[in-house]
């Protein structure tokens, strides 16, 4: 098989309950006939120390389930607007060739490295430092030493990563005259100086989160095969975002370094390819579209997003809103747009003031 076709995505909503009942209920849910390689859950917890404690009621429940062979596993502190907890998730059909090893870091993280014939697949994340005592910007870096280590384990290239969502407890909030979001592109900065980018720098998101912290997941691939490989994708509209001019950036411990990200990157596989489409709003050029409402910007979001996956069909979107009331009517334009696939809806801080809307995706060309 080829490999589009074996990795599926999909989105399970639990209504609300005591929280344990509700991950009872979404994992109740799972598909049997397929490896699960991934979890993210969506829920609100009401601090930080009812989010340390929901993490560790998952992470017991994820160990119960399955055994050895647990996924990667994390829970980001959005409000879902679709469900009072959301669980996303990365599943894979094992081919009789293929060969999946489940592995935790030193830190004790689960992840998952599937092989095949196409080459060698990394799925981690989870990662968090000290969420409690420590600045984003500490965090930042320790969580980017945590996951050099990973990778040199593996001998996965830095720059072999392809996807990387990376969630930022008050992402526009400040520490003193030092603004999160520009303290973790910073340490980000700082990682990838390590190699040379000469296939264009991963997908991403930058999104704000309630609490939780830095949380980092990502996805890296090294290919065997000579019809499998990796493609950094721009957008015409668009300037990309390791290109932004000082004018739109912040300075943090004085310094200001660009968001270190493609606009979408997709993995080709032979006849069909898989594109990740990063965190994507209503920015042209590299300003943002101000003062337009929801649904224009809605809209030059969703432009931007098909000049991304051109021929390729979405087969999920995550969309994160400033404000909870917009929910009801970014639901009706979305399913204007994409009316039959998975979507769903969180309250999230963008990166940047202005913006209303953020979203991102996966989309597959058959």
């Amino acid at each position: 098989m080829n490999y589009c076709e074996q990795i599926s995505y999909n989105i399970y909503t639990a209504e609300k309950d005591d929280f344990s009942v509700m991950v009872d209920n979404l994992l109740s849910s799972l598909p049997e006939e397929e490896t699960i390689v991934r979890l993210s859950f969506f829920g609100m917890p009401q601090n930080n120390e009812q989010y340390l404690e929901r993490r560790g009621i998952l992470r017991n429940k994820i160990t119960c389930r399955f055994g050895d062979k647990q996924p990667v596993l994390s829970y980001v502190s959005q409000p879902p607007l679709n469900g009072a907890l959301i669980m996303e998730v990365h599943a894979y059909r094992e081919d009789k060739e293929d060969r999946i090893s489940f592995r935790k870091t030193e830190e004790g993280f689960p992840y998952v490295i599937i092989e095949n014939g196409s080459g060698r697949f990394l799925f981690a994340g989870g990662f968090q430092d000290d969420i409690q005592n420590t600045s984003i910007a500490t965090q930042s870096s320790e969580v980017f030493e945590m996951i050099d280590r990973l990778l040199k384990k593996e001998e996965f290239p830095i720059n072999s990563i392809i996807r990387q969502w990376n969630y930022i407890e008050q992402i526009t909030g400040f520490l003193g005259e030092n603004q999160n979001y520009q303290s973790f592109n910073n340490a980000r900065s700082n990682f990838y100086s390590k190699t040379i980018w000469d296939n264009g720098y991963p997908a991403a998101t930058g999104i704000g989160t309630d609490l939780g912290g830095v949380l980092i997941d990502l996805d890296a691939a090294l290919f065997t095969s000579p019809d499998a490989y990796a493609t950094k994708i721009d957008n015409k509209l668009q300037i990309a975002a390791h290109a932004y001019s000082e004018n739109v950036l912040i300075a943090a411990h004085k310094t200001k370094t660009t968001p270190k990200f493609e606009r979408a990157k997709s993995m080709t596989f032979g006849d069909k390819r898989i594109v990740y489409v990063s965190g994507t709003a209503a920015i042209r050029g590299e300003e943002s579209l101000k003062g337009v409402g929801l649904d224009k910007q809605l809209h030059i979001t969703m432009e931007n997003i098909a000049q991304l996956i051109d021929n390729a069909k979405p087969v999920m979107l995550r969309v994160y809103l400033k404000y909870k009331d917009d929910y009801e009517e970014a639901e009706l334009l979305m399913k204007s747009y994409y009316p039959d696939i998975p979507v769903s809806y969180m309250c999230a801080d963008v990166c940047r003031d202005e913006l209303l809307i953020e979203i991102e995706g996966i989309a597959i060309s058959c």
